[in-house]
């Protein structure tokens, strides 16, 4: 599949990896937490046990994705 194939969508092409490191570089775990409600966020987080967390739950990775989809709106509305 090439990435031509889904232009409308802003997440293709990216991996859910790369997505977890902007946003605990840029938000921080426990603003993560706050924003999606997911608890694994705030409880001891790890990089590893976070990204098996999302990978097994279709739920959380929605949401995490819909974060890192708002904070590149952020980003662009405020030139960061």
């Amino acid at each position: 599949m090439t990435s031509n194939q889904q232009p409308n969508n802003p997440l293709h092409g990216i991996k859910l990896a790369d997505i977890l490191t902007e946003l605990i570089e840029n938000l921080g775990w426990e603003e993560m937490e706050k924003e999606t409600g997911i608890k694994c966020f705030g409880n001891n987080p790890t990089f590893k046990s976070s990204l098996k967390f999302l990978r097994t739950m279709p739920w959380a990775r929605k949401r995490t994705e819909n974060l890192y989809l708002d904070w590149l709106e952020y980003k662009e509305l405020h030139n960061l």
